[in-house]
């Protein structure tokens, strides 16, 4: 089988209680993903990594598959999205599934639409992985930090310099990763030596850690319809 679509969603969310199946806009905030994954038409499997009942029975009524549970190890808050994405794959050897690409989606990205999955997966071929990111809204090199109650430039060197003349830096999307399986499990990382990018829009993405983050993302979505 070729593509493989992983939605990790742990039962355990702590900031926000019960996020990845938290009501969005009238239906729980992970059948987005899910949605997003099937209009695609890139994935032979779109499964749940999940460790929780609920969750699983959601997954399966909006479409996807959940063949297995996830562990009590990769269910922790200190597990990483790449011993997720190993496990699942290794579980998929074990039920005789060999795949060539793996895509990371999370749970809580409504604002990501297929045709960003589909760039990504285009990008793909010539690189190990894609890593959406994300401008900076305002240049890093201008950075401000308090030490003793007093305010001070990072780097003082760029207090004068127009913001235009700065270089242009990036941040982790967090929505969503391409990789290719072989390079993955070789390197066990998701950015590596041969990884290139899509750029997203900040009306494409919305770290969703408290309530105020869920409204904005409500926000967008409405806006973006």
């Amino acid at each position: 089988m070729k593509n493989l679509c992983i939605i990790p969603a742990r039962g355990g969310s702590k900031r926000i209680p019960r996020k990845n199946i938290k009501e969005f806009l009238g239906k729980p905030i992970i059948a987005y993903a899910i949605q997003n994954a099937i209009d695609s038409n890139l994935f032979d499997e779109i499964m749940v990594s999940t460790d929780d009942f609920e969750i699983k029975s959601i997954a399966e009524t909006f479409g996807a598959s959940v063949p297995f549970l996830r562990t009590e190890t990769t269910s922790s808050d200190f597990a990483t999205t790449a011993e997720v994405i190993k496990e699942v794959l290794n579980n998929y050897l074990d039920l005789g599934f060999n795949f060539e690409n793996v895509c990371c989606l999370y749970p809580c990205t409504p604002l990501i639409q297929a045709e960003h999955l589909k760039q990504a997966f285009n990008k793909l071929t010539l690189f190990e992985s894609i890593f959406p990111v994300v401008p900076f809204s305002v240049p890093i090199q201008r950075a401000l930090k308090i030490e003793e109650g007093l305010l001070k430039w990072v780097n003082p060197e760029n207090a004068q310099k127009r913001t235009q003349d700065l270089e242009t830096t990036y941040h982790d999307a967090g929505q969503f990763y391409f990789l290719k399986v072989n390079s993955f499990l070789k390197t066990n990382k998701i950015l590596t030596e041969r990884t290139s990018t899509i750029i997203l829009s900040e009306m494409d993405v919305q770290d969703i850690d408290n309530e105020i983050d869920w409204k904005m993302a409500e926000l967008k979505y409405k806006l973006r319809k």
